[in-house]
């Protein structure tokens, strides 16, 4: 294997060249066999598969994707949540509902971007798939990225079903004459090699020291038994711990000196691969389930039944689960005793690494840092902009997507600005992000600043609203209780502190949903407003007030939560917006 810095440039070149193949294929019909029969995005619910819908429109529209293909939007059904586990299950329903038998001989591409992304809100209203990254013209997506990255994958693949996320990017390189190939019976697995903090929050995989020798740029093997995000001593005792350098060798004592240490891993899950065969069993049992009431999770709820050393220790384990449901215990039994057997094939690529943007600090740090995602996937610090990229305020490390920013702005060190228009007077300070709003206002948008505008629908008439937030705020945490909520922070500060200073009341009426819990999430307090540099305007005041301890009261708007947005959300006019900046620049690219 080459050193460090050679496996990444290998890995940039060989990103570099499945990049290449795609852009040749966009706009074009592939010969059979040589691409997805089916690309399938799941989501959460009604308003979110409309807007996947009408951006895949406009993305076929604009020949930005392969033809020939069958896309489509596959909505969770009404009711509990029910996990990625349960979306898989529900589309291989839909498939079959479709297409009838037809379906069998299909190689479908199932993405998961169900979820309401509240870790990296600016995906919140369009989607984590359709995140913009900083490079082509036009801007590619993850949608655009995973198509290319899996380029190769159809035309060594039997008909089955190959589950990916919709925001992890895998990038690897193998030698020229090594082909991945998803055709062996049961599942098939991508394993990357990671660090043990790595493995803790991921699948590690048992693999079976017989048929693995650890060298090379690629490798299959079989797995023995796949962990579900475990503690580093279960890793050890399970044997899935190796030395890096002679991976084939578990490395069996937790006694080792810290530069042996740091040659450890374990191998982790990304993506996986289940044939025909597999999706009718699974089809079946989601017929006999009727009704799910719980969330089933794809990787720890599937995968850990397979394999010769599987046990049904997980069953009971619901440290991993987000909401514990009774019936979860009777489900997981039930696909244990469908799957025990199960080979869970695994393709081990010792030359690639997984990369996770799907919270605020991560997507800065790849996007703006220098990350190695950044180097591997040449990502610009202007990407498809209008910017004064002469002018010192921008020879830092920034990203700068679809976005137009006039001569005498500043933008901070590690920023990110998307979609949006920046006027002459606006300073960004350092490790922002700014997301689909105008702002033409003389204005100094603190560090560590999240800012997203999104158009609105109510009354039949579009507004604008747009969320502050700091990008270290929790929007996740919620309360049971409202004499809990001075446990809830905005920009560092209490948030009954932060209500007293917008003169708004703490009541039962201040939070849209008692089902998701009382948080930032749900708390309504952004103005809704009937120009989008206006609802600008109002949410940097309203933090402005927040910093400075002084009042800015939010008396006589109409107010709407985060939830309240993303239900009410106008996804034609946002698409306009980026439209309209899009055509600007395209025009000053011709001249």
């Amino acid at each position: 294997m080459p050193a460090a810095g050679g496996r990444s440039a290998a890995r940039r070149e060989a990103t570099a060249g499945r990049l290449a193949r795609f852009a040749a294929l966009r706009g074009k019909a592939a010969p059979p066999g040589e691409f997805w029969d089916v690309v399938a995005v799941t989501a959460a619910d009604a308003e979110q598969a409309l807007a996947y819908r009408q951006q895949l429109s406009e993305k076929l529209g604009r020949k930005e994707l392969p033809l020939g293909v069958r896309y489509h939007v596959f909505v969770d059904p009404p009711g509990p949540k029910i996990g990625n586990g349960g979306s898989t299950l529900h589309v291989l329903q839909c498939l079959e509902d479709l297409y009838g038998d037809k379906w069998t001989s299909f190689i479908v591409l199932l993405i998961h971007s169900g979820g309401y992304s509240q870790r990296l809100p600016n995906a919140s209203a369009l989607g984590k798939i359709f995140t913009a990254l900083p490079f082509g013209e036009p801007v590619y997506q993850m949608l655009e990225l995973k198509l290319a990255m899996y380029i190769d994958f159809p035309r060594q693949m039997k008909p089955g079903v190959l589950v990916t996320c919709s925001d992890d990017i895998e990038l690897y390189s193998t030698e020229a004459a090594e082909a991945i190939r998803f055709d062996m019976p049961g599942f098939t697995a991508l394993a990357h090699p990671s660090d043990l903090a790595v493995g803790t929050t991921h699948g590690v995989f048992v693999l079976d020291p017989c048929s693995f020798s650890g060298e090379g740029g690629l490798e299959y093997t079989s797995c023995q038994r796949f962990l579900h995000k475990p503690d580093i001593e279960t890793m050890r005792q399970c044997g899935a711990v190796r030395v890096r350098g002679n991976c084939a060798q578990p490395s069996s004592s937790g006694d080792h000196s810290d530069s042996e240490k740091g040659s450890e891993c374990v191998y982790t899950d990304s993506i996986f691969y289940f044939d025909h065969s597999i999706a009718e069993r699974l089809l079946t049992f989601y017929k006999q389930m009727g009704t799910l009431c719980c969330e089933i999770d794809a990787y720890g709820d599937f995968l850990q039944a397979l394999g010769p050393g599987a046990t049904q220790d997980y069953i009971e384990n619901t440290s991993n689960v987000t909401r514990e449901v009774a019936q979860l215990a009777q489900v997981r039994q039930k696909l244990y005793s469908l799957l025990k057997g199960t080979l869970l094939n695994v393709i081990v690529l010792n030359n690639s690494k997984f990369y996770h943007i799907g919270t605020t600090q991560e997507y800065l740090f790849h996007f703006t840092s220098d990350s190695k995602l950044k180097f591997e996937l040449d990502l610009l610090s202007v990407a498809f902009s209008s910017s004064p990229d002469k002018a010192e305020a921008l020879n830092q490390s920034v990203s700068i997507i679809q976005s137009i920013l006039d001569p005498g702005c500043s933008v901070g060190p590690g920023s990110v600005i998307e979609y949006s228009r920046i006027g002459p007077q606006v300073s960004v300070g350092r490790s922002s992000i700014i997301s689909g709003s105008y702002i033409n206002l003389k204005v100094d948008i603190p560090s560590d600043c999240f800012l997203s505008s999104l158009s609105v629908k109510t009354d039949g008439q579009v507004k604008y609203v747009s969320m502050v937030f700091s990008v270290e705020d929790d929007l996740k945490k919620s309360v049971k209780l409202l004499s809990e909520i001075h446990s809830l922070q905005f920009f560092g500060v209490s948030l009954p502190e932060c209500l007293n200073l917008w003169g708004i009341e703490v009541s039962d009426l201040l939070f849209s949903s008692e089902n998701k819990g009382l948080g930032l999430w749900t708390a309504r307090i952004f103005p809704v407003c009937c120009s989008l540099s206006e609802s600008v305007r109002m949410s940097l005041k309203m933090l402005n007030s927040v910093q400075h301890r002084s009042a800015f009261k939010l008396d006589g708007f109409k107010l709407f939560s985060v939830e309240e947005m993303l239900a009410y959300k106008d996804v034609e006019d946002m698409l306009k917006f980026r439209k309209q900046i899009y055509d600007e620049i395209h025009l000053q690219r011709q001249v």
